[in-house]
């Protein structure tokens, strides 16, 4: 996921996709955790666009 796109969407949309990687990221830990992971790298890039969403939201926090 690039910067760029997360920065066009809305506080609201931010907020979704803050869900829904969470909620993957929790996915990929049981997968891991069971041993049918595939992409064990998907576990830090997963990690990675939470920290980006997060900091965007913060961001416009400050902003505000």
């Amino acid at each position: 996921m690039r910067t760029k796109e997360l920065h066009e969407l809305t506080v609201d949309e931010l907020n979704t996709k803050l869900k829904e990687l969470k909620q993957e990221l929790f996915n990929l830990r049981f997968r891991h955790a069971i041993g049918q992971l595939e992409n064990p790298s998907a576990l830090k890039n997963c990690k990675k666009d939470i920290a980006k969403v997060k900091t965007i939201l913060r961001e416009r926090d400050l902003k505000a």
